[in-house]
């Protein structure tokens, strides 16, 4: 198990590879590089979570979504709903772009994406220049972990490196909404 430790920070962790464990708005989360494919695929061991269902990209400002969302295709009149609920714990569901990988959207052609309003995070996503995958910290089906000294006896054995820090002020999981219907996925 990684710790936190001066030798490797966060960004060192990312690029080669690691799946973190670090506070979000509400609940602890695991991430990695979007990018990284087997990253991806460690992540999703670790939570013991199908590649189908997909995940959630969270990031410092818009313009790190843009790779991985196909922004032509969101409607105008969609455009300020979504943008002023930004930065904050609000998840929204965009058109995929063409070239986001499957790892990420699963077996949908949209991607669940959101812009954080939590300090920490906006920081590390701008030292890493691009979003992270954002998913709780927990067992597929599980509620999430509560801290890191919990985080260490839930993925017992998983080569995790533990990002220090404090929850934001939200008292549940990012709302969900598709941008496309409206529909409230996750209140």
């Amino acid at each position: 198990m990684t710790e936190t430790n001066n030798e490797l920070n966060a960004i060192t962790a990312l690029n080669q590879g690691f799946v973190i464990f670090y506070p979000t708005e509400a609940v602890f989360g695991l991430g990695c590089d979007p990018d990284n494919e087997q990253a991806v695929m460690d992540l999703l061991a670790i939570k013991q979570r199908s590649v189908d269902k997909g995940l959630i990209l969270i990031a410092d400002n818009y313009s790190q979504l843009l790779p991985y969302i196909d922004d032509n295709k969101i409607p105008m009149d969609k455009r300020p709903e979504i943008f002023s609920s930004w930065p904050g714990a609000v998840t929204w569901i965009l058109p995929a772009s063409d070239k986001a990988p499957k790892w990420l959207t699963g077996k949908f052609d949209s991607i669940a994406v959101r812009v954080t309003n939590h300090a920490d995070v906006k920081a590390l996503c701008s030292e890493f220049g691009k979003p992270l995958v954002s998913t709780s910290a927990n067992l597929a089906g599980c509620e999430p972990v509560k801290g890191i000294d919990e985080a260490k006896q839930v993925f017992i054995n998983k080569n995790l490196f533990y990002v220090q820090g404090e929850l934001g002020l939200g008292n549940k999981p990012s709302q969900i909404k598709d941008a496309m219907t409206g529909a409230v996925i996750r209140s």
